[in-house]
């Protein structure tokens, strides 16, 4: 009988570290930013996985991570800590009746991708007896394997995953290293050295009801929203790069090829939506914190370590600048995540923390989705290809596509080089117009230049 790309269950397990400590690790205010979701990374492995091998190697490693075997409760202000009672980390093994298929760019997992995790509802994770790690190992008919691991958010974000996945493949293959440092005090205690001030640029605390009318409002557009995947190889991405340099103030360090990407993806969707020329252009841009805190955070931080800021120019601008105007605005953006500004937010949300208000802020860069604001997160330095157990590196990679429109999400390619894959999701007809010749050949353009009339 077919059960589909992944069948019921063969095995599953809940496998424990070095036993319950007792302890009861308070989160930090940027862990608190994320809610209680969890994040879902998948990986295609063409060779199949010895599941009992990776079984036996997680069962070890998960002895060096003591929040991810614990469990989530509420304290008594609304924040959140995770009691370490070691009650487990979830291990399943399924097959599917389905071959590997050959994944890329052009031929995304799609909404396939969910079978491929266990899902866990994060309105049942506070309180309840609900893992916060769970890893599903799916083999697929013919030979190869998915690994699927779902994450909850509050606990860690994408440096500290791949952190944890790169130390359990450093395990696997019979080489150990030292627990990563955990202690949120090196984040949070950043409050102590700024006043908070009542409110924030990069944040906003809403009321109950606004908060459940954004939700609302994701859901009821998710449906209107699709993902396309467009891979920039490594010659284009520096065309971009040495477009962006030219011109541009020679006193300014020149533009990276991050920089240079962000701004001519922005610059497109900006001329696509086609709004007013006095109209603000904001660009939410994710960035994270380790290396501007280096000197204050210790190495293999495992916490939430990221923030956001964002660039802002007319649309007019935008659009009929050249693309070195728009990626200054990206690094001027970017430079605005200084120390000091760290320990603003933080001083900030460490109020809104003691106020009993954490559920109630939400960055305005997502509250912006439906208005002028198109969010980036460029992953593309996460090591999502080094990932390995044995058969060889995974030849795909995937995350799951956002409910949310006008995002951005930027990860590296097998190759690991400057080749990138750019996910967008949109409205649908924004999609289609990318697909199309006009579109796409601009979405395409090495040099960065829109050819607007």
């Amino acid at each position: 009988m077919r059960h589909g790309p992944s069948g019921a269950p063969e095995r599953t397990v809940v496998l424990r570290g070095q036993g319950p400590s007792g302890a009861r690790v308070r989160l930090g205010v940027h862990d608190l930013v994320n809610g209680t979701f969890a994040t879902l990374w998948t990986f295609y492995y063409r060779q199949t996985l010895d599941d009992g091998a990776l079984q036996d190697s997680l069962r070890r490693t998960l002895a060096h991570y003591p929040l991810l075997t614990g469990r989530l409760e509420r304290d008594a202000d609304g924040g959140l800590s995770i009691v370490c009672s070691d009650a487990g980390a979830l291990f399943e093994v399924s097959r599917s009746d389905h071959a590997m298929q050959d994944h890329g760019p052009d031929r995304p997992v799609g909404q396939d991708l969910r079978r491929y995790v266990r899902s866990v509802n994060p309105f049942r994770v506070v309180g309840h007896n609900t893992p916060l790690l769970t890893v599903k190992v799916t083999h697929m008919r013919g030979g190869g394997s998915v690994l699927g691991v779902s994450i909850n958010h509050s606990i860690v974000d994408g440096g500290g995953t791949f952190g944890f996945l790169l130390h359990w493949s450093r395990v696997h293959a019979g080489q150990d290293q030292a627990a990563p440092p955990y202690d949120r005090h090196f984040l949070d205690g950043l409050a102590e050295e700024a006043h908070p001030a009542p409110d924030d640029p990069q944040y906003a605390v809403v009321t109950r009801r606004k908060k459940f009318g954004f939700f609302w409002t994701v859901n009821a557009h998710a449906r209107h929203v699709r993902t396309l995947t467009v891979r920039f190889p490594v010659r284009d991405v520096l065309a971009l790069r040495e477009a962006a340099r030219d011109g541009q103030d020679r006193d300014r360090a020149p533009a990276s090829s991050g920089d240079a990407l962000g701004a001519h993806l922005w610059r497109v969707l900006g001329a696509l939506r086609d709004r007013a020329p006095d109209a603000e252009e904001r660009l939410g841009v994710v960035v994270g914190l380790r290396q501007t805190l280096k000197e204050r955070l210790p190495d293999g931080y495992g916490g939430n370590a990221v923030s956001n800021t964002t660039a802002v120019l007319p649309a007019r601008e935008l659009r009929e600048e050249p693309l070195a105007h728009a990626a200054q605005a990206v690094r001027d953006a970017v430079d605005r995540v200084t120390l000091a500004r760290v320990c603003q937010e933080t001083a900030f949300l460490d109020a809104q923390r003691r106020a009993g208000r954490s559920r109630r802020v939400l960055s305005r860069m997502t509250l912006d989705a439906f208005e002028g604001t198109v969010a980036l997160n460029n992953m593309s330095r996460l090591p999502v290809y080094a990932v390995e157990f044995g058969t060889g590196r995974p030849f795909w990679f995937e995350y799951p596509a956002s409910l949310i429109p006008w995002t951005v999400l930027v990860t590296p390619t097998p190759d690991d080089d400057y080749s990138r894959d750019v996910h967008l999701s949109v409205p649908r007809d924004a999609a289609d117009a990318l697909r199309g010749p006009e579109w796409s050949a601009r979405l395409r353009d090495p040099a960065g230049c829109l050819d607007l009339p």
